[in-house]
C-alpha cells in the first residue's frame, strides 16, 4: 500500500500565495435562450475582486466537511503508520486555518454526516456494512468525545432525534440532549414509517405511520401526542403517506391516482386532489411542490389543494425566495441543469446551465455552485434567484470535486488528497 507522508501537522496552514485572477475560459453555450448565452459566458464575469485560498492536509480517501468557522476532516486508517480513522478539526476563518485538535475515531468507523449544535459536534457512522448505525456527540472545544449511542440521529432544530432499533423491529425515536447525550422523552416506534415536518424553528411535527395503519403525530420540542388516528378506515387500500409539509400530512393512493392533505395537528382531511404516481413532496415557497415517479413537478395551493401549474421537465426544487423557485433536471453526474421559476405561475426566469449547488441560503435566494471546466480547473460561481448573470467568483487549478461549501468558505479535494479552502464572503 503507498503511504503518503503528510508531515509534520502545524498549528498554523500557511495561505498559498495569491495568484493572478483567472481569466474567463470557454466558449457560450449554443442555445436558443440568450439569457442562458450571456449567463454562462465568462468573459463578461470579473472574478472577485479579493482571492483568500489556504490547503490543509489530507488523502484522496479523507473525508471533510464546514460548520460555523470550522473545518473537520476524517482521515481513514493508515495501516502503514499504525494508526486508526481520526477526526482532526482546524479553525478556517480569514484564510487563516489553525490545527485545533486531532482525536481517534472509536472504531474505525465511517462517518455519513455531521453538525454543530450546542457547543458539540454531532456525528453518525458506523464501523463497517454489517454494523449497526451509531451516533456520538464530540466537544467543539477540545474534540473529547462525550457520548455515544445507537441510532440514526434526525436534526430538530437545536435538538437531536435518535431513532434506534435492536433489528427485530424493536424500534425507538428518542430526543436527547445533545450536550450529554441523555434521553428528554422517547416513544415506541415498532417497524414505523417516520416523516418530520419542517416548522418555523426546525422540525416541528413528528408522524408514526404504524403497519396498522394507525398514524401518530408528536411535538418535538415535549414528546407530547397532539393527534391518532387510523387513516386506513374509509380510505382506498394502498394509501400510503409521501410527505409532512406546510401543516400537512399528505396521502397517497396507488389506485385512484389522488393525493388527500391532512391537517397535521388533528389528522382530518382538508382536500383531495387528483395527482398520478406522485412520488414525494415538500414545501417550496409559500407553495406546496409535488414530484412524480416519472420526473415532473405539479406545484399546488397547500390550503386548497388547488393545482397552480405543472412542468414534465423539473425533477426537484432545491430553493424558494421571493417568489421563485429554483429547479433542476434529472440527470446522472453532481451538475445538475438548473433553472429559476416562478412560483405561482412556473414561468422560466432563467436557465442557469450546468452546477453541482454546494450552498444555499433561503434568506437571501443566493446559492455557490461548482463544475470542472474543460481545462480541468474547478469554477466557483454564486448563482442569484434573481436570474441575473452568474457571478464568478475564482477558477482553481488542481481541485477535483468533493466540493462542500459552509458560510463564508468552500472546501475543496486537491488532486493530491490535500484539501484546498477558498474564502468567497
Amino acid at each position: 500500500m503507498t503511504v503518503i507522508d503528510l508531515g509534520e501537522l502545524r498549528d498554523d496552514v500557511e495561505p498559498d500565495p495569491p495568484t493572478r485572477p483567472p481569466w474567463a475560459v470557454g466558449r457560450p453555450y449554443q442555445c436558443l435562450v440568450v439569457l442562458l448565452a450571456a449567463l454562462v459566458t465568462l468573459a463578461g464575469a470579473a472574478p472577485a475582486p479579493r482571492r483568500v485560498v489556504a490547503t490543509v492536509p489530507g488523502v484522496p480517501t479523507a473525508t471533510a466537511f464546514v460548520i460555523d468557522d470550522r473545518l473537520y476532516v476524517l482521515e481513514p486508517p493508515d495501516p502503514g503508520l499504525g494508526t486508526g480513522s481520526q477526526l482532526v478539526a482546524y479553525r478556517a476563518t480569514a484564510g487563516r486555518s489553525s490545527a485545533l485538535w486531532r482525536v481517534p475515531l472509536p472504531g474505525d468507523r465511517a462517518v455519513l454526516s455531521g453538525w454543530a449544535v450546542d457547543g458539540r459536534l454531532v456525528l453518525v457512522g458506523r464501523a463497517g456494512d454489517d454494523a449497526g448505525w451509531e451516533t456520538l456527540g464530540f466537544d467543539t472545544a477540545t474534540g473529547r468525545l462525550g457520548w455515544r449511542r445507537p441510532g440514526m440521529p434526525l436534526q430538530v432544530g437545536d435538538t437531536v432525534l435518535l431513532n434506534a432499533g435492536d433489528g427485530a423491529g424493536a424500534d425507538e425515536i428518542s430526543r436527547v440532549d445533545p450536550r450529554t447525550g441523555r434521553t428528554l422523552w422517547s416513544v415506541s416506534a415498532p417497524s414505523a414509517e417516520i416523516w418530520l415536518s419542517p416548522g418555523s424553528v426546525g422540525v416541528e411535527r413528528l408522524v408514526l405511520r404504524h403497519h396498522s395503519g394507525m398514524v401518530e403525530v408528536f411535538d418535538t420540542g415535549s414528546g407530547a401526542r397532539l393527534a391518532a388516528r387510523d387513516l386506513r378506515t374509509g380510505e382506498a387500500s394502498g394509501r400510503r403517506p409521501i410527505a409532512a409539509a406546510a401543516g400537512l400530512l399528505l396521502m397517497a393512493s396507488d389506485t385512484d391516482d389522488t393525493v388527500t392533505g391532512y391537517d397535521l395537528d388533528r389528522l382530518e382531511p382538508r382536500w383531495t386532489a387528483s395527482l398520478p404516481m406522485v412520488d414525494f413532496a415538500h414545501s417550496c415557497g409559500r407553495s406546496l411542490c409535488t414530484f412524480r415517479q416519472i420526473g415532473g413537478v405539479s406545484v399546488l395551493d397547500p390550503a386548497t389543494g388547488a393545482l397552480r401549474w405543472t412542468d414534465p421537465r423539473w425533477s426537484s426544487q432545491l430553493l424558494a425566495a421571493d417568489g421563485r423557485l429554483l429547479v433542476a433536471k434529472p440527470t446522472g453526474g453532481n451538475a445538475l441543469p438548473l433553472a429559476v421559476v416562478e412560483e405561482e405561475t412556473g414561468r422560466l426566469v432563467a436557465d442557469l446551465g450546468d452546477w453541482e449547488p454546494v450552498s444555499w441560503d433561503d434568506r437571501d435566494g443566493s446559492i455557490i455552485g461548482v463544475r470542472l471546466s474543460r481545462d480541468g480547473r474547478m469554477m466557483i460561481a454564486e448563482l442569484d434567484l434573481a436570474g441575473g448573470p452568474a457571478r464568478i467568483l475564482d477558477a482553481l487549478p488542481d481541485a477535483v470535486g468533493g466540493c462542500r461549501s459552509g458560510e463564508t468558505v468552500l472546501v475543496c479535494h486537491r488532486i493530491d488528497g490535500r484539501f484546498m479552502l477558498r474564502w468567497y464572503r
